[in-house]
């Protein structure tokens, strides 16, 4: 199983591993001999915080790597009137008669409360390559479906501002 990535995923991808091991780890180990120095380790709180914290940055460093390591990398390009990576979309949900914007993402961008939706979820699989005026169909699962009809495309690109899902 790999994720489809974009160049520039990877790219911040990279830019945080090498945050998080030049700045992140140096920060982490001090602060576990500093937490160390303080004597008994058994009921020592900011020994475990710390241990915690430097733990989860490596934790998060080698998630990083793999997620790399086993990326596709996928074309931010796509036809100028169809619905394609990091594209600004309005669609019409036809069962709640209500107008949203959506734009579509990775999945390690993705953010449902920021309206980034990404190209493998129901909505952006249903929408990813139609056009203004089609009516796609969303398949939630084997006994849920609904209707969403594109209202408009805007060929935004990305800018940098989308952050990495943190998982």
């Amino acid at each position: 199983m790999y994720d489809e990535l974009t160049a520039k995923d990877i790219q911040k991808m990279e830019e945080e591993i090498e945050y998080r091991k030049l700045v992140v780890r140096k920060e982490a180990l001090e602060d576990v001999k500093e937490a160390r120095a303080h004597g008994d380790l058994s009921e020592n709180f900011e020994y475990k915080a710390a241990k915690k914290f430097k733990n989860e940055n490596e934790s998060r460093i080698r998630y990083l790597e793999k997620m790399i390591r086993t990326a596709k990398v996928i074309s931010e390009d796509s036809a100028e009137d169809e619905v394609g990576m990091n594209n600004t979309v309005e669609l019409f949900f036809e069962e709640d008669n209500e107008v949203e914007t959506y734009k579509i993402v990775t999945t390690v961008r993705s953010n449902s409360l920021k309206n980034l939706v990404s190209k493998e979820s129901p909505l952006g699989a249903a929408i990813y390559g139609h056009k203004v005026g089609d009516r796609c169909e969303v398949k939630v699962n084997d006994n849920y479906s609904y209707y969403v009809e594109i209202r408009k495309i805007e060929n935004t690109v990305d800018d940098g501002s989308d952050e990495l899902r943190k998982f």
